[in-house]
């Protein structure tokens, strides 16, 4: 029996220093019916060189690879653009920056071909750090199930839960991402995906067999040491991904969840906001906290501690 073709779909932006890295791991995979989609979102580096490079090492593994360059436009963009093009009857999206073990593919294939009952699946994720490979910073496993909709929910929290290196059933990824399409905001990519694979279909199945690598970058985008005002603008720019993502989900049901992550994501950027000590910035938004009705006692004390002037004198609170 013929075994069904998967698909990688990878966004690249300036991938010269790890793409070689992740196709090799691609070229070690153990299940090799594979269709890699590469979409160049505007590098200005070797990333075209090296991805020609790479042409006859496919083809001698029997692995299509599908290449296009485009006009840089995020990940999201690029991401949608590799969406349209993957034919696979199981997809998954990957980080260009990351790195696949050997069995990753295959023991998400084979859970999701016997266990009928689960349409997408994860495995084990390792955290190394960039610099020293072999060090492993963190590890993420099995999460701890506590209901239909935990998983959904955990994606709106962002808790407990590691965004990459997920396997779909394409005929379950067509029923929830109409038109292959997601929203092009400032990152989210993976929740945009997960988020109604999850009200759709609960709870993922766990591979503990197959193993993403993450590496942890020291200029990576999401483990730079923010400013709590770039956290904020991070927070405004996730919470948007999420409402957006939402909106787009065809059940009535789902809209009770706009309040309550306006609330949660008002509640992180006062947080924040405390830390820069600045009144007026704290002030805004323990009044956008006020709005959704989701400000409490505490909130209410910070908020005069920090833009009372008298008690910011007292305090020596600059």
């Amino acid at each position: 029996m013929n075994k069904p073709l998967v698909s990688i779909v990878t966004p690249c932006y300036n991938g010269e220093s790890y793409l070689s890295r992740f196709f090799d791991s691609i070229l070690n995979q153990t299940y090799t019916n594979l269709e890699v989609v590469l979409i160049n979102d505007g590098s200005t580096d070797r990333t075209e060189n090296i991805v020609n490079q790479y042409r006859s090492l496919f083809d001698k593994k029997g692995i299509t690879l599908i290449y296009e360059f485009q006009k840089n436009a995020g990940q999201a963009a690029a991401l949608n653009r590799g969406m349209k093009l993957f034919t696979g009857e199981y997809v998954t999206w990957l980080d260009s920056d990351d790195e696949i073990l050997p069995d990753f593919i295959k023991k998400k294939v084979d859970f999701l071909e016997k266990h009928s009952e689960y349409v997408y699946c994860y495995g084990k994720a390792i955290a190394v750090d960039e610099d020293e490979p072999d060090k492993i910073v963190d590890v993420f496993e099995r999460r701890k199930k506590n209901g239909r909709y935990a998983f959904f929910e955990d994606i709106l929290m962002v808790r407990d839960v590691f965004f990459s290196g997920y396997l779909v059933k394409t005929a379950a990824f067509e029923k929830v991402i109409l038109n292959r399409e997601i929203y092009t905001g400032a990152g989210g990519q993976n929740a945009q995906i997960l988020l109604p694979l999850g009200w759709y279909y609960g709870e993922p199945g766990y591979v503990d067999e197959s193993v993403y690598k993450y590496f942890v970058r020291t200029e990576s985008h999401s483990h730079s040491q923010n400013s709590s005002e770039k956290i904020i603008q991070q927070l405004y720019n996730y919470e948007q991904i999420l409402l957006h993502t939402l909106e787009r989900i065809s059940d009535k049901d789902v809209l009770k969840y706009n309040d309550i992550v306006k609330g949660y994501y008002a509640k992180l950027r006062f947080g924040n906001a405390i830390d820069t000590k600045k009144a007026e910035l704290i002030k805004k938004h323990y009044l956008e906290l006020k709005k959704t009705g989701t400000a409490t006692k505490k909130d209410f004390a910070l908020y005069i501690k920090y833009t009372n002037r008298v008690i910011r004198n007292i305090l020596h609170i600059g």
